[in-house]
This record gives C-alpha cells, structure tokens and sequence, in this order.
C-alpha cells in the first residue's frame, strides 16, 4: 500500500494535505484513488461511527444492491485496480461462485462486505467514533485562508480535538428525514427511522409471545423492503404500510434511462441554466424517489394476493398496504399505542387510524445539510451568499479571501447542482478520481510517481 500520510501523519508544520469529514462511501472512492494514482499525499479520514458500516440499520436479510456490481469503488475509472468488486470476490475465493449466480446486483449484505474489505486497507488514517462539529479558517498568508482548522469530538468520550488541513471534503451523508408531526425526543417515542431499523426492531419486538401492530410510512424502496421484511421475520405482528400516493410505483431502471447516471451526464447537468435543472430533477425523480423496484412490488402483490385467497375482507388482513394516507400526527393513548392522524391526499379528508399501533416505522429518506452548520464560520468567505459549487465540487470561496492551494469540496449534497447522482454509488469511482485531480493535481501534471493519470 502507498503512503497516504507521513510517519506522523503530517508536516512539519502539523497539516494535513486532506482531511475527509466522513469515511462513508463517497470518501473511501477517495482514499481508492489515492492508492490507484500513487499520490504522497499525507491524508486523515473522521468518521463518527465507529467502525466502518454502510446503511447498517438496513441490511436486511435478501436485500440486493439496485445498480450493477461494476459501479464500484474503481472499476469505472480503472478496472485493473486492486479495490474492484470482482478482485474482492477473488481475494475471498468466490468470484466462480459469484459468476454462477448470473446476476449483476450481489445481496446488498456482500456489498457492505465488500466496502469493508476496501475501507479495511486504510484502517491506518481512519479515526472513527470522531463526529466533526465546526470547520474554522486557520492560516491566513497576506490575508488569505492557506489551511482550515477541524474540530471534532469524540461520541464516546466527548473529548474535543481539532485537527489542521490545507484541503476538505466533507461527505457526511444524509441525516435520517422523520415528519415534524412524528417527531420528538422522548427516549420511549414510538417513531423509528429506517436508517436504524435493523438495529433497533428486533429488540422493539423482542417478545415473540406478543401480538404487536406496527405502521411502516413511506412509499419508497426502504419502506417496501421493511414492510416485506417485518412479514418475514415476525409471524405474530399485524403491520399496516401508508403512502401519501395513489398506489406504489415501480422504479425505472430500464437502459436509456439508466444513463442519467452516465459520469458524463454531470457535465450536461451543471451546464443548465438552474430552472432547467430543477425540470430535469423533477422528469428523472421516478428512477430514485419514492418508487420501489419491480421485483419486490410484485412480490408484495402476491402476499397480498395470498391474504385475498383466504380472506376477502381486507379489513380483516394481517398486512395491509393502504393508498392516499398522509400521515400527519398521532395521538398517544393511555395503554402506550398510538392512533395515526391521517389526511386524504385525494380530498383533503381528515380522520384517525381504525388500528392503534406499538410501532411507527417511518421510511420517509434524508436530509443533506450537515455542512451548512459545519461551514457557518466560512460564509464571510464565501463569493455570494450561498454555497455555490464548481463542478470539482469545490465551494466557491473569494479569491482575495481563499488561496489557490487550499479548499473545501462537497460530496452528497449537491444534487441541485450536479445531478441525481450525487447521492448515489453508481458514480462513485469517477468521482473519486475527479476530486483526487483537482485537490492534488495542476492541470499540466501527466502523472504521480509513475503511476497512470486520473
């Protein structure tokens, strides 16, 4: 393995050439990239879990990826890397195994292997369990930020650390999205993410004697595959799933559409004008929001079927799919259950669940603004008054403010700027090498210690 950081893991001067705010996904692209291109970089990963875990609370038993297998870490940007899918399954001895499954979507529990197996190359520049607060200018030379200070604390100690570095990039994924109305900070609050469903349900319903209802909210892939789920592994539970929408839909991966998430398609997308960026994330939502895949819609339809076979009053079902029901609330009864308030989104009528529920599972996606707090003491810095991104990804700070060899980039919350595909894996490898390019790269540089250009 390269270097990615001196012996001490800085210059002379304690700075870091990279620090990443995040080791997710979007970062260990990164870290691969570094490796592939042989930079001497000397770089830092801060990580708030604490050990590396992709969507851990949703790994869920025959749950399988929903892009290709050669949208990896590398294979994209360079499929003789060390970090492709297929040598992983090589370096574990099942690539003839895999091949035998003729398919291109692995169960998402061996992906999250997989990154594992990735991530667990730079366990040496990795310092988990560090959740990253603020990010301050540090140095100034003739008045310009040469280097950002980090700061960081510790979940389990709550020990404070700042860390210093000339470049940035914060990708901290998405914070779980529960409605307001469902919201609260009651440690005995009946409302689950899905984001820690597989951590959390099982000790919820630990108690396999007892008849539970559960309410899974949302009408997306997560919701679908939790409401599929809970049937499969409780046999004792009633669970009821709403949707604001007419009826699930199905999510179109079909070919031509699939190039929207083409590398070269992000070029086209940051040179619209902005109007027509928010039509074409409009037009496209059906590949990634709100929508379910096929194979699991029609499996769904078959349990339901199966239940109709038995009982056709579907009042009397065990798992019940019900459309057109915004959920708007719940009122607490005395006994701990909980009666959804739900609206008509087809009239606007208003009325209360006929079922009272132990659990709410809500399924209902994620917010990316964690940089906007973690960026607050740089907005004086900035060219407007929002965080305007270059198409590297680069913040665009002033440059009488910022120097050339020193920056902050995002990764994961620029979908109105950069496409759909910024929050997904599928452009991962490319990426990594366009940011490895423009952070450590000048345009005139073939190459890095004799390895082959980005």
């Amino acid at each position: 393995m390269p270097a990615q950081g001196a012996p001490n893991g800085v210059d002379s001067d304690g700075v870091y050439d990279l620090v990443c705010v995040g080791f997710g996904p979007a970062s260990l692209a990164i870290a691969v990239a570094i490796h592939d291109n042989c930079i001497p970089a000397r770089v830092l990963y801060l990580e708030r879990q604490h050990e590396f875990k992709w969507h851990g609370g949703m790994l869920l038993p025959d749950a399988r990826m929903q892009i290709s297998f050669l949208k990896d870490l590398a294979t994209l940007r360079d499929p003789r890397s060390h970090f492709t899918f297929l040598n992983y399954l090589k370096s574990k001895n099942r690539l003839v195994a895999f091949t035998n499954l003729s398919t291109f979507l692995p169960l998402r529990e061996e992906y999250n292997d997989y990154l594992t197996w990735c991530a667990s190359h730079f366990d040496q520049y990795v310092r988990y369990s560090q959740e990253t607060l603020r990010i301050f200018p540090a140095k100034s030379v003739h008045g310009r930020v040469v280097a950002w200070d980090i700061l960081s604390k510790n979940v389990g100690t709550n020990e404070m650390t700042t860390v210093c570095a000339r470049h940035v990039v914060v990708a901290v994924g998405g914070k779980p999205k529960v409605p307001t109305a469902l919201s609260g900070s009651s440690p005995n609050s009946p409302v689950v993410h899905s984001s820690s469903y597989s951590h959390t349900i099982p000790k919820m319903l630990a108690d396999k004697h007892k008849s539970s209802h559960v309410a899974v909210i949302g009408g997306g892939q997560s919701a679908a595959e939790i409401f599929n789920d809970l049937q499969n592994r409780f046999d004792n539970i009633c669970v009821s799933l709403y949707t604001g929408d007419s009826a699930l839909r199905p999510s179109d991966d079909s070919p031509f559409v699939n190039e929207i998430f083409d590398p070269d398609r992000v070029d086209e997308f940051y040179d619209l004008p902005s109007e027509a960026r928010e039509e074409t994330l409009q037009r496209n939502k059906s590949t990634n929001y709100g929508v379910v895949r096929p194979e699991l819609l029609d499996r769904l339809y078959e349990l339901m079927y199966h239940q109709r076979l038995h009982e056709p009053d579907e009042s009397k079902w065990q798992y019940k799919i019900i459309p057109r029901r915004e959920v708007i609330g719940y009122d607490k009864q005395e006994d701990g259950r909980a009666r959804l308030k739900l609206r008509d989104t087809l009239n606007g009528d208003r009325m209360l669940s006929d079922t009272a529920f132990d659990l709410m599972i809500v399924g209902t996606g994620y917010i990316r603004n964690a940089h906007v707090a973690m960026l607050e003491s740089t907005k004086d810095l900035l060219e407007t008054d929002k965080y305007d991104i270059g198409r590297d990804y680069r913040v665009k700070y002033r440059k009488d403010a910022v120097a050339d060899n020193c920056g902050i980039w995002l990764q994961g919350c620029c979908q109105e700027s950069h496409g759909l595909s910024d929050t997904l894996l599928s452009i991962l490898a490319v990426r990594g090498g366009e940011m490895v390019k423009s952070i450590f790269l000048k345009p005139q540089e073939q190459s890095v210690g004799g390895c082959k250009q980005l």
